[in-house]
Order: structure tokens, then sequence, then C-alpha cells
């Protein structure tokens, strides 16, 4: 509609305008670090998760002595994996033993943890301590695959995308050998030779098989940014190709890094899992909340507090690093307009209504 020559705005591009002004205002003179800062902390489910896993992880750290060459670091919980007190089973139902002493029901006047708040499993060893030590063991391969995979597929990634030609297309049919062979398959079969000589050389292994996917993102991003004008004016400035790749570009497309080996470690606990269940992964004595699992299969349907747990923390943390990544991939997306809330769009209401 036309009013006096001119094109009346709807209502909805007047809040819009409005709605953007308020939005571009709280981020001017901010750095980019403090945008990408301050929409984290604007999106409610990542800033909930990211209090959630760091508090997983201060609680399963500090439960347990901490060992590190000859410094120890005691915990605040009493039992060990090692020991062994007597098997409870007073109050168990249906005649079982080392049923959980944990109680959250405040109005039973029995609130707490009690002894064996996980339960003890089929010798007497607390549940809970196994539970804390197979949760480490768990984050310690999360975060090793991360490293690696996040490691490799930077560099792989940047070093095809800059120089392209030959190198690009030598290295891209590696990543399109790597994928094109099962991973699971590799993973059982390195599981199985890596399990036994400790996690940590389990998680290298895998870190090595996970990389595949952040390359491509690299490479692609490279591909990008490299015909920029920022790059041609430090190649004018005399920089040489290694400050440009790591000084230049990288910084550009650390947000999407960020983001895919978020999404790497989440899939890292849940692989460690499905191959320490199958018998691939994590063996004992050391421990894993997969294997947790799968020593303790047969007795889920008389004993299931030996299945909820390990899968609790193992949802827990999953899920936590996934909202963790959406956050941050909301925060380092430009492209991402901030939630109006009622109050901004009232704000705008009035700000036009000065304005005519």
């Amino acid at each position: 509609m036309k009013l006096f020559g001119r094109k009346e705005k709807s209502t909805g591009e007047i809040l819009a305008g409005g709605e953007n002004a308020i939005a571009n205002k709280e981020v001017e003179g901010l750095s980019q670090g403090q945008i990408v800062r301050r929409r984290f902390f604007h999106h409610r489910a990542a800033v909930i998760a990211l209090v959630s896993f760091a508090s997983i992880i201060l609680f399963v750290m500090t439960s347990l002595d901490v060992k590190m060459g000859p410094i120890r670091i005691p915990g605040w919980w009493k039992w060990t994996t090692e020991d062994i007190p007597e098997l409870r089973f007073e109050d168990c139902p249906g005649g079982t033993t080392g049923c959980p002493t944990l109680s959250l029901d405040p109005r039973s006047g029995a609130f707490g943890m009690g002894t064996h708040p996980f339960g003890q499993d089929d010798i007497g060893r607390d549940y809970f301590a196994l539970v804390m030590n197979g949760t480490r063991r768990s984050l310690m391969i999360m975060f090793v695959i991360g490293a690696v995979s996040g490691f490799i597929g930077v560099v792989v990634g940047s070093i095809s995308g800059f120089y392209g030609k030959k190198v690009d297309s030598v290295l891209m049919r590696l990543v399109d050998f790597i994928q094109t062979v099962p991973t699971i398959i590799i993973a059982a079969v390195i599981g199985k030779a890596a399990g036994k000589v400790g996690p940590l050389y389990l998680a290298l292994f895998l870190g090595v098989l996970g990389w595949t996917g952040l390359a491509r993102l690299v490479r692609a991003q490279f591909l990008s940014l490299r015909e920029m004008e920022f790059v041609d004016a430090a190649r004018v400035a005399g920089a040489s190709n290694l400050r440009i790749t790591f000084k230049h570009i990288l910084p550009n497309a650390v947000g999407q890094i960020i983001v895919v080996i978020t999404l790497i470690m989440a899939g890292a606990i849940l692989t460690e899992t499905g191959l320490s269940y199958l018998g691939f992964g994590v063996v004992a004595p050391d421990v894993s909340l997969g294997l947790l699992i799968s020593q303790y299969e047969s007795s889920f349907t008389t004993r299931p507090w030996l299945f909820w747990w390990p899968g609790f923390f193992i949802i827990s943390i999953a899920l936590c690093v996934n909202f963790i990544g959406d956050g941050l991939r909301d925060a380092f997306d430009p492209r991402q307009r901030r939630r109006i809330t009622k109050r901004d769009r009232l704000q705008a209401k009035l700000q036009n209504k000065a304005g005519e």
C-alpha cells in the first residue's frame, strides 16, 4: 500500500528494523571474542550444559584419589575400587544383594548417599567408586580422541586447502580412502589390540580415525579464505606461508573447528562405550563406563542399578557436549540472530513511535 507516493511499511518490517537496531547496538564497540562470548552466554541450554559438564568433571575428579607419580591427592569418598566390604542385603528387593543406599526423598528421613549410594557389585566392591573410576577413563578417552582428531584434521585440512593442486589431491584421496573403510571394523580391530595395553593407547589409535570430517571442513574454509583481501595484504607485507596459515587464516576458521571437535568428542565417548560393551575396547583390570555395562549385562533384570548409573553418566556427558557444541555454533556464526525478547519488542515499538 502506498501513502502520498511512499510505500508504507508493515508492522512486521518496522519491528524487525527496531529489533535489528537493538541487537546491533548491544554489540557495538565489542571485539569478536567479546561478541562470541556474549552470544554463547545468551544460549541458555549451552550455559546449563557447560555448568553441568563442569560439575560432572569436578564431582568425578575429586571423589577418588588422584595419583600423579609420587604425588597422591586424596579424594572425599571413603571407598576405593580395591576395597571389598561386606555385601549389603538389608532392605534389598527380591532377596538381591548390594542394592543402592542412595535416598533422594527428604520426607523419608533418610535423605543422603548412605554407605553405598550406587550399590555393590557381585563381590561387594563399592559401585560408586567403580562408576567414578570408569567415568574418569571415559572422559580421558573422549578428550584424547578430540585432541588427536582435532590436531590431525586441522593440519591436514589447512595444508590441503592452502596449497591446493597436487598436495590437495593427494591428501583428499587419503581422506577418501579412510572414509571408505568401515570405521567400526577398524575401531574394533584397533580396540582389540590397543585395549590390552591401556585406555590411553586406545584413545590415541581411535583419534587417528576421527579426523577426516574435520579435515574436509578446514579445507573448505581455507579454500574460501585464502582468496580474501587480508591474505593478499599479508603476502604483500612479506608474511610467510606458515604465518599466513596460522596467524591470518586459521583464526577466522576457528569457530567451525571448535564446533566440529565438540561433536567428535560427543561421538568419541559413545564409540568407546560401544567398543567396550562388545569387548573390543577397554579391558579389565582397567574400567570404563562401557565396560561396566558389559560386565553386568546379565544382572539387568535382577539388579538394574548396575546399568542405570553408567548409562546415566554416558548420556549426561554426551548431551552436555552436544549442547555446548550447539551454543558455540550459534555464537561463532554471524548469520545467527539473537533471540528477541518481549522487552526488546516493546523497546522497538517505542523507538519507532518516537521516530514517527
